[in-house]
């Protein structure tokens, strides 16, 4: 369950970069190939926030598609499966377009009143 380290990463990337204010929600980009499961996600997320800081905080999660561009046929297709094979002409000299991100997209923290 490599899930619960990649919470304690995010957690700990939002505590940095939210200097000491409080974080309302944390959004990633997560590709299809990064083999992370939403349900375990989510479930990791809260129990490593659940009675800190970010108890909180919400872990909003982008899914991004895998995306393979043909280069014989000059097409897209959206991939189901780690096959990287064109889906109108079944060739293989295709280009990952998307589907590797795992990113930290943006951090809501709230803003201090002066």
């Amino acid at each position: 369950m490599h899930e619960l380290s990649i919470c304690s990463a995010i957690a700990d990337t939002a505590r940095d970069h939210a200097g000491g204010r409080s974080v309302r929600a944390v959004k990633l980009q997560i590709g299809h190939f990064r083999q992370v499961v939403p349900e375990t996600l989510n479930y990791c997320w809260g129990l490593h926030t659940k009675d800190t800081d970010l108890d909180a905080c919400a872990l909003v999660v982008d899914y991004i598609a895998a995306v393979a561009h043909c280069n014989t046929c000059d097409t897209d297709t959206t991939l189901d499966m780690p096959v990287l094979r064109c889906g109108r002409c079944n060739g293989v000299d295709v280009t990952l377009v998307s589907g590797e991100e795992f990113l930290i997209e943006s951090i809501d923290v709230v803003e201090e009143v002066p």
